[in-house]
């Protein structure tokens, strides 16, 4: 049973975006436009140049905001305020994943390489507020985001994680490679599996409030 694969984990760790919220919410869609828009002012660019940069220095650097430091010397938390300003309104309340990760044993964290405060703007969103035990966004990892490891590392230290005593739910299938290496249980959240399968990924799931329910 796959139940049995999780039952020394002590800590559940959940990324935000499109693992939190379905991906149809389309929520990241509007901050990709928004990234683009603060590229393109940023450098003085067309928007097709500066849509080309973001989706650039998000397979180079792990998000469009690395890359921007790493090149341009840009100041995240005017960036963070900016991007994440966008409506919620495509979020509905979900009582089932509520209900699931209540029941979780253990500590339950959020992890994002968004800002928390936007974290926090989802959670409320979906009827998820006060069920974690933190929300950790890039600003507690010191602006390395995933899937780097020392942004693991820091987040994971603060904390105080085990490793070997937890679990990821990531729906971006590179942010579950240094968990893999780390002894984490790591799970792909996301409408199909990858095709062909890969090493670094325990487990599935194309719902997660089903998934976890599965696993009491």
């Amino acid at each position: 049973m796959v139940a049995d694969h999780f039952s020394h984990v002590k800590t559940w760790v959940f990324d935000l975006d499109n693992t939190l919220y379905p991906p149809e919410s389309a929520l990241f869609s509007q901050i990709e436009v928004k990234m683009t828009d603060w590229v393109a002012r940023e450098l003085n660019v067309s928007k097709e140049e500066a849509n080309r940069l973001r989706g650039d220095y998000w397979r180079e650097f792990g998000t469009t905001l690395s890359g921007m430091m790493a090149k341009h010397g840009t100041d995240p938390l005017p960036y963070l305020t900016y991007v994440h300003d966008i409506d919620f309104s495509g979020l509905s309340r979900d009582a089932e994943l509520k209900s699931a990760i209540t029941n979780l044993p253990g500590r339950k964290i959020v992890y994002t390489n968004g800002s928390a405060p936007y974290a926090e703007r989802v959670l409320e969103a979906r009827g998820l507020t006060g069920i974690f035990n933190a929300v950790y966004g890039i600003e507690h990892a010191e602006f390395h985001p995933k899937p780097r490891a020392e942004a693991f590392d820091t987040v994971l230290g603060l904390d105080g994680v085990t490793p070997t005593e937890a679990a990821m739910f990531e729906d971006d299938p590179r942010n579950l490679e240094v968990p893999f290496k780390l002894g984490m249980k790591t799970v792909y959240v996301a409408p199909s599996p990858l095709d062909p399968p890969a090493p670094h990924i325990h487990h599935h799931t194309s719902d997660l409030a089903r998934f976890l329910h599965d696993l009491m």
